[in-house]
């Protein structure tokens, strides 16, 4: 849904005011199956890219923490933790991004992931996977930083003392997602750009071949949609990111809480 509504230029077929009734549509239309379209490519990338991320952010945020504060809570520990757990990220989820946004796009003209692959490596080189790689990561660092350290301060207010509990991590993740998601709404809008290079939008503002960088991303999305247009799918973004980021947050904790007690009644 949200590379579908953040579309510069759509379809006229392809054209929703809301994020009901993008789904009610593309349902109706194109089955009941296609939202879920390009899916499985993402699942297959998401199990390594957060193993490592998650690893790479306690490591990292144990060592900068027992540096800045000593041992303390250190919110610019969290931040830089979880910028460079991002990198690792990135580095596996981009590609799986690419190939799932083109799938999603309206009268997609892929039949499945490997053959989205192969065309996509074809006509446009291994670099159209990476395209927007930079851009993702001009996204995701500023993204991870709001997201760890608003979920960090969250868990300070309502779960002090910092014991295992559900509830508390459910409600932090999600309002940490919901608050990263919002700011960093205008990247999105580029990055998906970038990712589908729609071929109406790019014509109409007379660019011919590949956009590339994020400057001219943000210049292209300005001529296409003005300031509005950096904000386009703003709700199915938060929509998305709330869930996903509080089922994230409450299943990494409940692993670290039991491998720690799990590890605690072993050495006792």
């Amino acid at each position: 849904l949200q590379t579908r509504m953040q579309s510069l230029q759509p379809d006229p077929k392809a054209q929703y005011r809301s994020v009901y009734e993008a789904l009610k549509k593309i349902v109706l239309t194109e089955g009941f199956w296609r939202p879920l379209r390009g899916i499985n490519v993402t699942m297959l990338g998401a199990g390594p890219a957060h193993a490592m991320y998650f690893a790479c952010y306690e490591k990292m945020k144990k060592t900068l923490s027992d540096t800045i504060q000593h041992g303390g809570n250190s919110h610019l520990a969290n931040g830089i933790a979880g910028s460079v757990a991002t990198l690792l990220h990135d580095a596996v989820m981009n590609p799986a991004e690419v190939v799932k946004q083109r799938m999603q796009m309206f009268n997609s003209p892929y039949k499945s992931v490997l053959a989205c692959v192969r065309t996509v490596q074809k006509t446009e080189g291994f670099g159209a996977f990476y395209r927007s790689y930079t851009t993702q990561l001009t996204m995701n660092i500023p993204f991870q930083a709001i997201h760890f350290i608003t979920y960090e301060f969250m868990q300070e207010q309502i779960n002090p003392r910092r014991e295992y509990n559900p509830r508390s991590h459910i409600v932090s993740g999600a309002v940490a997602g919901a608050v990263a998601a919002a700011a960093t709404t205008p990247l999105d809008v580029c990055k998906t750009l970038l990712n589908t290079q729609e071929n109406m939008a790019l014509s109409s503002v007379n660019i011919s071949g590949h956009l590339s960088g994020m400057a001219n991303a943000f210049r292209t999305v300005y001529q296409l949609g003005g300031v509005s247009g950096y904000f386009k799918g703003v709700q199915a973004r938060v929509i998305y990111q709330m869930p996903s980021t509080a089922i994230a947050w409450s299943v990494y904790e409940f692993f670290k809480y039991f491998l720690t007690k799990h590890k605690l009644e072993k050495r006792t």
